[in-house]
């Protein structure tokens, strides 16, 4: 779907193939999330309208109109170049990941002059002895200073260096850290159910009908297939009937012993 919107040749690394961004740019944020907001715009509509109508969400659309910016912004100067080598997607120095001594990784993302300035300050360069930020000619050769520098501290170095600073740089948490981190602590951010699996909290969250989260494990897929089919109007003997021409399954949750 990405490749059909063209978004995914604008994925990927100088010299290297596009990349696929895992499934979340088709399946859930062109597919789902869009095919969830014409649903609420549907809905919208009806309060006014009295009446529905069909909601054709296509995955491939969804991803392109997604990329919208990239379109628009074709002749800003910001993708003009070959993929790699462009602002947002490696080729700068200041928007790019590195990684550390201890073999972890720094996220850095100092696109604005101010937040720039403390990057520079803070890996300890002074800005008169370095090339324009936007020299694109020079940002290979600033890439491979940045990574020299960063990969003389640890990860942990570099945050006591750059946290409470508005250098936006920040570290590459792995799905075991980011609990953990002050941040997220803060605002609770991840939530734990009662199997103490960790996932993300709903979000965006609201002031006055915030959702509230189960803290029951996740489902086995077809685990609730007859208590649903049931309570709609399926009778026992369609239901087994289904089961055994494998149009449906069942899933009967183990015990843990």
């Amino acid at each position: 779907f990405a490749l059909l919107s063209g978004v995914l040749s604008k994925l990927g690394r100088k010299d290297e193939n596009p990349y696929a961004p895992v499934n979340l740019l088709a399946d859930f944020a062109g597919g789902g999330v869009l095919c969830a907001m014409g649903i609420v715009t549907a809905l919208y509509e009806r309060t006014k309208s009295g009446k529905g109508q069909i909601i054709d969400a296509s995955m491939v659309e969804g991803v392109a109109y997604l990329s919208s910016f990239l379109w628009k912004s074709q002749n800003l100067g910001l993708w003009n170049r070959p993929r790699g080598e462009n602002l947002l997607d490696s080729g700068a120095p200041f928007y790019e990941t590195y990684k550390t001594s201890d073999g972890k990784f720094m996220a850095v993302g100092a696109i604005e002059p101010q937040f720039y300035k403390q990057l520079i300050k803070g890996l300890g360069l002074g800005s008169d002895k370095l090339p324009s930020q936007l020299s694109f000619s020079d940002w290979p050769k600033m890439k491979e200073e940045f990574a020299s520098i960063f990969a003389q501290k640890t990860q942990a170095e570099w945050c006591s260096i750059f946290d409470g600073t508005d250098a936006c740089v920040t570290p590459v948490l792995s799905f075991d850290e980011v609990a953990s981190h002050h941040h997220n602590k803060q605002r609770s951010s991840f939530i734990k159910n009662d199997q103490e699996e960790i996932s993300p909290r709903p979000a965006p969250l609201l002031s006055r009908t915030p959702a509230v989260p189960s803290f029951k494990r996740d489902p086995f897929i077809g685990e609730h297939t007859e208590e649903i089919l049931l309570e709609y109007g399926f009778t026992k003997q369609e239901i087994a009937k289904l089961y055994s021409d494998k149009v449906i399954e069942f899933s009967e949750p183990k015990a843990n012993l």
